[in-house]
């Protein structure tokens, strides 16, 4: 194992990079449309039910029989990876950002509109930084769960850690395949540890100190 590390680590470095790229990207795409979804639907209780019940159903699609369907348009590469992994991060900060765009209070809300707030104004300084900590918490989960579907997506020749994986599974049994497997997983549970720590050090940052008290 430490002679395919120390023969492989440049390759190693460069697919976690990518790994951690693909993710990162992909959930600040995920973020805005889930925001931008939740904001048009949570003042309806039959959208917001909608959203929710879609966001639902999204999370049972298999990852792979996904990846499979996208190569026939697609083809192989990066496109149908970035769609996958950003499908599945959608969904569950839509529901958060719904659930916490709901949760407030609605004399905070006609507050702000009696002191002469526009309704986009009160969405953008005072609903949206109030719902912020739920939707981050969104964010964390989709973090986690697109860590490993980005290394599933490398079945498109996409990007990442998951080519290690892959390439070992194909040849079980042949020189270094166990290796080149345990790499690839170890790799992504390493990147997922990372990822949410920098998003617990991003919630300190964003988050206003009276919202967390």
């Amino acid at each position: 194992m430490w002679d395919f590390v120390r023969d492989s680590y440049q390759q190693i470095l460069f697919a976690s990079w990518q790994h951690l790229s693909l993710v990162v990207q992909c959930l600040v795409l995920a973020t805005v449309l889930a925001v931008v979804l939740s904001a048009l639907v949570y003042r309806s209780k039959t959208a917001s039910a909608l959203a929710n019940g879609v966001s639902a159903m999204g999370l049972t699609i298999p990852s792979f029989a996904l990846i499979g369907l996208l190569i026939a348009p697609f083809g192989f590469g990066v496109l149908p990876a970035v769609i996958v992994v950003t499908f599945f991060a959608t969904l569950p900060i839509l529901r958060n950002a719904v659930v916490g765009l709901n949760s407030i209070p609605a004399s905070v809300v006609e507050s702000a509109r009696g002191i002469g707030m526009s309704r986009f104004r009160t969405l953008a300084t005072v609903e949206l930084p109030m719902a912020w900590p739920i939707i981050l918490a969104g964010i964390r989960v989709s973090a986690q769960m697109v860590m490993g579907i980005a290394a599933v997506a490398a079945y498109t020749l996409g990007p990442g850690l998951g080519g290690f994986i892959f390439s070992g599974l194909s040849r079980l049994g042949g020189a270094n395949a166990f290796e080149s497997v345990v790499v690839g997983v170890v790799g992504v549970i390493l990147l997922a540890i990372i990822l949410d720590l920098l998003l617990v050090v991003l919630s300190r940052l964003t988050t206003s100190r009276g919202i967390r008290v």
